[in-house]
């Protein structure tokens, strides 16, 4: 990232270090998590395998096992949700991708109506009453402003290769006091703390 090489810089909205963070907030609000599903489409999150090293490495720390969920088709969905719930103490994470954000609503109540604590960043997940919602916060204008003057130094001579490569750097944390309730889950007051926003 800091020196991507070849002709390649920008701005990116992906953070990958985020999937141990996610697994934490999981894990922090649901204790007795044993099993956590990455859904995600393959064809819109082609980035998941980047995601599977984070997993990999934060998953024993917090003794719960991270399993794949691929969803292809709209007939998928509640399908591989009502699979994945059979076993207890179950939690499910949206990768930020266009079909799960299409979807996350019918997603945020499947994860309800399962018993499974959910977390995602895409925005509004929490709203459409998913537990938690982690990610980093868009600002467009900003973007577009860091984007011009990489493109004005490229324009006067530097390479590409050369500049590093963006991530966000500011993020929000939304939780749904009103989800982890119908879940019979207690929200800790440290990480109540931490919250942005909280939905009641």
């Amino acid at each position: 990232m800091q020196r991507p090489g070849q002709n390649v810089t920008g701005l990116s909205f992906f953070e990958f270090s985020l999937g141990g963070k996610w697994l934490n907030l999981l894990k922090e609000i649901a204790p007795d998590l044993k099993r956590v599903a990455v859904m995600f489409n393959p064809g819109t999150a082609p980035y998941f395998k980047f995601f599977v090293p984070v997993f990999d490495a934060a998953a024993p720390r917090l003794s719960v096992q991270v399993i794949a969920a691929p969803v292809l088709t709209d007939s998928d969905i509640e399908s591989t949700v009502a699979r994945f719930a059979r076993e207890p103490n179950g939690g499910l994470l949206l990768l930020n991708d266009g079909f799960t954000r299409l979807h996350q609503k019918e997603i945020a109540d499947l994860a309800g109506r399962y018993r499974l604590a959910s977390i995602a960043p895409n925005i509004n997940f929490a709203g459409d009453g998913g537990l938690l919602e982690y990610g980093p916060t868009i600002d467009l204008a900003r973007h577009y402003a860091q984007a011009a003057t990489y493109v004005d130094r490229i324009l006067k001579g530097a390479r590409a290769g050369d500049l590093p490569v963006q991530a966000p750097t500011k993020y929000k944390l939304t939780i749904n006091l009103k989800t982890a309730k119908t879940l019979g889950l207690n929200v800790p007051l440290p990480l109540l703390g931490l919250a942005d926003a909280v939905i009641e």
